[in-house]
């Protein structure tokens, strides 16, 4: 290592930790704080897609009709906390204002900077690990039950294709020889190429954080009561147990930054979009391909662990309990995606998407807090943002330029 300042990262999950290794390898020497075991939180439980072409933002002109049906459907994938509403209703607002149809281009230009190298920034993070095959190629598979759905002229696959995407459209004798443990009910099938998958999501936390670890990097497993600065001008990181000092803060807490922000009278529409999977063992089924039931909004991958399911969006306070209904349900749409699978086992398991309301994180300086940069808020994007967000945070704080602009990630753009 140099000379540098060593930087503090508040929250070692999958952006935490890809933001230290682009930092030690600018040699900039970093701690990473966080209340639980290194990339176990969030990204841990995610569907494992790694996508160059997760470029379509999640407020789309015309979705102001879809949700009051998604809401209404016990099986949907889209669910409010009776006592969330009155939080619930500003931010849906402002989601839907970015709906317009003026606002999709410019977040989706946005979307693609953070993931169009994601699959080359993993393979290069995992690079003499000795666990590079946590990441293999595939295509992303949206399936449907009605043939007449699957258009390639559909916006969101629009988007894609304009910007360089490979899609095909398939009918049901290439599903079955593609995916043999779909269900016959799906009727064609829209091939998203040039994508990859992750084994293993929480593992590759684990393997990162220990090559972060190996060079260097130390890690405080405390959790933070408060984070302000004390009258030397540095940041203090506040806990029961103990203080701790910085000058050079990164803020990559998840949904729990917001709680630190608030503090220093920063507001920022930051909610908790509660994620849901099931796992299932002993599958006795196996998917090629990460596989999207597009009906029922879910998401399928074989893994280290077995087969995952997940998906769902419920917006609930950050400490509700999780909705145990959700198992039986993810559980039905597994068997009606996949019949053969054995269900005999299955685990459940939940977290807290840190969303905020044009799917774009914030990234960068946070505004008026000399010394504190942002990397929170990535929404269902996590995993595939991580890298090139953890690249963008390492060139701001070692000075080097960048030809990107960073105005669409401001923490005060709302």
């Amino acid at each position: 290592m140099g000379n540098e300042e060593q930087v503090t990262i508040v929250g070692a999950g999958i952006v935490g930790i890809c933001c230290a290794l682009s930092l030690q390898e600018r040699d900039i020497p970093v701690r990473l704080v966080d209340r639980g075991m290194p990339g176990q939180q969030t990204s841990f439980g995610n569907a494992g897609v790694i996508s160059p072409w997760s470029i379509v933002p999640q407020a789309l002109p015309g979705i102001w009709k879809k949700n009051p049906g998604w809401l209404l459907n016990p099986d949907g994938p889209l669910s409010v906390r009776p006592n969330y509403w009155p939080r619930m209703i500003p931010w849906g607002l402002r989601f839907l204002r970015h709906s317009h149809a003026s606002a999709v281009g410019p977040v989706s230009d946005a979307m693609e900077v953070l993931c169009a190298n994601s699959i080359d920034l993993f393979r290069r993070h995992l690079s003499g690990t000795g666990h590079e095959g946590l990441v293999v190629d595939s295509c992303y598979v949206h399936a449907f039950r009605h043939a007449g759905m699957a258009k390639l002229d559909a916006i969101d696959y629009r988007i894609r294709k304009e910007k360089g995407g490979t899609l095909e459209l398939i009918g049901s004798d290439e599903l079955r020889r593609l995916e043999p443990a779909l269900s016959k009910e799906f009727q064609a099938a829209v091939l998203i190429k040039g994508q990859a998958r992750a084994l293993s999501p929480g593992k590759i936390g684990t393997i990162l954080a220990d090559k972060a670890r190996a060079g260097g990097a130390e890690f405080e497993q405390i959790e933070l009561t408060s984070l302000f600065k004390d009258s030397n001008g540095e940041w203090v990181l506040k806990s029961a147990d103990k203080n701790l000092v910085a000058k050079k803060v990164v803020l990559a807490a998840g949904i729990w930054s917001a709680q630190l922000l608030e503090q220093l009278g920063l507001k920022v529409p930051l909610v908790a979009e509660r994620g849901y999977h099931v796992g299932f063992p002993e599958p006795g089924v196996e998917l090629n391909n990460s596989v999207m039931d597009v009906d029922n909004k879910v998401v399928a991958s074989s893994m280290l662990e077995g087969l995952r399911l997940a998906g769902t969006s419920e917006f609930a306070h950050i400490d509700a309990p999780a909705d145990k209904r959700q198992q039986k349900k993810l559980i039905r749409q597994a068997q009606k995606l996949c019949p053969d699978l054995n269900t005999d086992q299955s685990t459940f398991w939940m977290g807290h998407r840190p969303s905020l309301p044009n799917s774009l994180p914030v990234l960068g300086p946070i505004t008026g807090q000399e010394g504190l940069f942002g990397a929170f808020g990535h929404s269902h994007y996590g995993l595939m943002m991580a890298p090139k967000s953890g690249e963008l945070i390492a060139d701001l704080l070692s000075g080097r330029r960048t030809n990107i602009d960073l105005a669409p990630y401001a923490s005060n753009r709302f």
